[in-house]
């Protein structure tokens, strides 16, 4: 089970945060314990004045190869868990996300 969902417009993607994690990056997937599975993104930044929430947004769309307005946080902005929409084709977006997570899924 994949941790997005496709959407006429492009993708909805659970993710979980990690602020002042030492890097900006994209670590795979991990099922919390609930069984729901997240993509992993660590940033930089400090979670204050939402700092975190643009840093995580700019790394997905450098990520997903779209501008940085095509992605906005619909749910969790002060949680670790989020729900973040990016937009533009669904298919290529997923096919990406799948191959950024694929070797790095846990």
């Amino acid at each position: 089970m994949e941790p997005w969902r496709y959407s006429s417009q492009g993708l909805c993607i659970a993710l979980r945060v990690t602020p002042r994690g030492g890097r900006d990056a994209i670590d795979g997937i991990e099922v919390l314990a609930d069984g729901r599975p997240v993509v992993k993104v660590r940033v930089r930044a400090v979670a204050d004045g939402g700092e975190a929430n643009r840093a995580v947004m700019a790394v997905l769309a450098k990520a997903l190869g779209v501008r940085k307005i095509d992605v906005r946080i619909l749910a969790g902005a002060t949680s670790r868990l989020k729900q973040v929409a990016v937009e533009g084709d669904p298919v290529q977006l997923g096919n990406v996300l799948r191959a950024l997570t694929a070797v790095q899924t846990k």
